[in-house]
């Protein structure tokens, strides 16, 4: 079974796996369970856990056929990156039991896939209503590294709330990746087979998930995550909302936001449950 780290306050109850990505595998706020889990996924290492929070690294996504290319040279690198398989490290003791930091480190293994020196650390914070994950991620190579890092947090809804779901957006442009194509944007149906839009213009750094009868949940951050995500499957009792920094293919892609030579990017990722 996956050794689990509590963090709490007083409203604010969370649990992460450390070995197992560094995720987040619970989240309660004043009373209430925010996350979806399956926990027969945590609990088997030879697989991909479906729920609580995966941290993506160093892509969010899928490339094209998992491959891409650098220097003239081919990489594979599979859906989301290695980072939610990897094990992370407690970087020290918690400063107290509202927060946790953890840390994942280039090695071997990482640089036959990214062939990059870095050293990425998560702090999982909670205060009021609010679960912060702080990042800081360092380029420790002699060249600037690409940086397309996400989220992906499994909120629990029920199959017959999705009807009802709201989740704010200004955009107006997607790509639906269960078309393979890009969309005028009108609304979400939750109710479909499978959804999987990448909202390509929405330009507000925070959603609002309106869930009938319940408080609202809101998720904001840092201006580097430009693209959302929003996933789900029929029968199943999540949606999925993802803060990612870069579009799907973002190795391959012109537009790739990179880190420079030892340089260190900060950003955050906060949910917080509305009054």
């Amino acid at each position: 079974m996956a050794k689990l780290v509590r963090i709490e306050s007083d409203n604010v109850q969370a649990e992460i796996a450390p070995e197992r990505g560094g995720m987040m595998t619970r989240l309660c706020v004043s009373g209430e369970e925010l996350l979806y889990l399956d926990a027969a996924t945590l609990d088997d290492p030879r697989g991909k856990v479906r729920g609580g929070i995966p941290v993506l690294f160093p892509i969010a996504g899928k490339l094209d056929e998992d491959r891409y290319i650098l220097d003239g040279k081919t990489y594979a690198l599979g859906q989301h990156g290695f980072a939610r398989a990897m094990p992370w490290q407690v970087s020290a003791a918690p400063e107290d039991a509202r927060s946790l930091e953890l840390r994942l480190a280039a090695s071997a293994e990482t640089r036959a896939v990214f062939p990059f020196d870095f050293d990425v650390r998560m702090r999982y914070r909670a205060s009021g209503n609010t679960l912060t994950i702080e990042q800081t991620y360092a380029n420790l190579s002699n060249r600037p590294m690409p940086f397309a890092p996400g989220f992906h947090p499994y909120f629990a809804i029920a199959e017959g709330e999705k009807s009802t779901l709201k989740i704010s957006t200004d955009a107006t442009h997607a790509w639906d990746n269960v078309a393979h194509r890009e969309v005028t944007f009108s609304g979400l149906d939750l109710t479909q087979p499978e959804v999987d839009l990448h909202l390509l213009n929405h330009l507000v750094p925070e959603t609002i998930l309106e869930r009938p009868g319940r408080r609202k949940i809101r998720l904001s951050w840092e201006a580097a995550f430009c693209h959302l995500v929003v996933w789900t499957l029929r029968g199943k009792d999540f949606v999925c909302v993802e803060p990612w920094v870069g579009r799907p293919n973002s190795l391959n892609r012109p537009d790739l936001a990179h880190i420079g030579s030892r340089e260190v990017r900060k950003t955050w990722f906060a949910i917080t449950l509305l009054e």
